[in-house]
């Protein structure tokens, strides 16, 4: 049997497999009572509402298992999951090798948020999610919208500013509000694990056929909103995106990712109860167009009257991350075997940031690490998660 993907920029072939499968193993507990109260950690529900109508959900974990319950004194870590999946992604491993746990355990007050559109983001204020305009939407609106809301929300429970962890289109989203000078009241640091800006390097295969092939724009235009799709329209991508040349869909993880060295079968096989998490088609058209050209841009509607209409302008804006505040604590973690996040690609990011305060930017490269390995790796509480406390305690 092939072995599936846990991967948060999960492209159109990949998906498709769980969809022509008919999997559709979420789990119905909640993340709360399925993946924190079982190892013996408290685990709170809370909701956010964005300013366009969208109704997050949003897990805290205001303790470890053996510290004091108050979170007075403790400093909050928001965690932002990639696409295609959801909080649960902070969670799989066990507590001494899984982030949240570990930093529950070390004394944060952990805030675990979930993009809209998941399963516990799936609210809005007055449409339902068979409703397509519920799904026009892509990650400009997760920068826009769904991080302030969480920030703004975590901000206000606590009284402190927040730390930040995201991983891959967790990375991206953050990287650009930063750039237009958002989240500066309520963001204390954040720490980039396979930090995504530019996707014109990557290495996957799958993903390159996918983006240019137009595979999600086909979709869009037939109509199909929510990613993934179901039933023949995802058998039928599926088919011709593993029969091109050059696709090996035999292990779908490594074709993806990248060849991840430190993922053990147990936490592989538990992500899968957990994915796939669903996202806009308009969502997979906008990274669809980063990966043809090489740029980081809010939407191309392709039509300048249409661009127009949405930003004045002919073309849509460029997220210059240059622009980031120089003085904004950042650790970049990357990996030397990233499919995804590919090292060239991070370097653009970084020769972006090369004025930015020394002091301020810690870099942790991993050369045997691919994607996943930054949130599933066995080794990760050492590789990656010391130098992350450590950069967190300076800050």
């Amino acid at each position: 049997m092939a072995k599936y993907p846990s991967n948060p920029l999960l492209l159109v072939a990949l998906i498709c497999a769980f969809a022509a499968a008919g999997i559709n193993s979420l789990d119905q507990n909640g993340i709360c009572k399925s993946l924190v109260e079982t190892q013996g950690y408290t685990c709170q529900d809370h909701q956010v509402t964005t300013e366009d109508g969208y109704i997050l959900g949003l897990q805290r974990i205001p303790s470890g298992r053996s510290s004091n319950n108050s979170t007075a004194q403790k400093l909050p870590v928001l965690l932002q999951h990639g696409l295609t999946m959801d909080a649960a992604a902070w969670l799989i491993n066990p507590p001494d090798q899984a982030l949240a746990f570990i930093l529950a355990d070390k004394g944060f007050d952990v805030w675990l948020a979930n993009a809209r559109g998941t399963q516990a983001s799936r609210g809005h204020q007055s449409l339902s999610t068979n409703d397509p305009t519920y799904w026009e939407w892509t990650w400009d609106q997760l920068a826009a919208y769904d991080l302030p809301a969480f920030f703004n929300y975590v901000n206000n429970q606590t009284g402190q500013k927040v730390h930040y962890v995201g991983h891959s289109l967790g990375t991206l989203s953050v990287l650009a509000a930063l750039s237009q000078q958002k989240l500066s009241n309520t963001l204390r640091s954040a720490a980039l694990l396979s930090p995504v800006a530019y996707l014109g390097q990557i290495t996957t295969m799958l993903g390159k056929i996918s983006a240019q092939s137009h595979s999600a724009d086909g979709l869009y235009a037939s109509g199909i909103r929510e990613y993934p799709p179901q039933g023949v329209a995802g058998q039928n991508l599926e088919t011709f995106l593993c029969s091109q040349p050059g696709v090996d869909c035999s292990n779908f993880m490594a074709a993806v990712t990248g060849p991840n060295c430190c993922i053990t079968p147990t936490s592989s096989n538990l992500i899968f109860q957990h994915i796939p998490q669903s996202t806009s088609t308009k969502n997979m058209v906008h990274l669809s167009e980063m990966i043809r050209r090489g740029t980081i841009t809010m939407f191309d509607y392709n039509f300048p009257a249409i661009n127009m209409q949405h930003y004045n302008q002919l073309t849509p804006p460029v997220y210059n991350m240059a622009s980031i505040l120089k003085d904004v604590p950042l650790f970049l973690g990357y990996g030397g075997r990233d499919a995804l996040s590919d090292v060239n690609d991070v370097k653009a990011l970084l020769n972006d940031l090369s004025d930015h305060d020394k002091d301020k930017l810690v870099e942790q490269y991993v050369e045997e690490y691919a994607h996943m390995d930054f949130i599933m790796g066995g080794n990760a509480n050492q590789k990656v998660y010391d130098p992350l406390l450590t950069f967190f305690g300076q800050h």
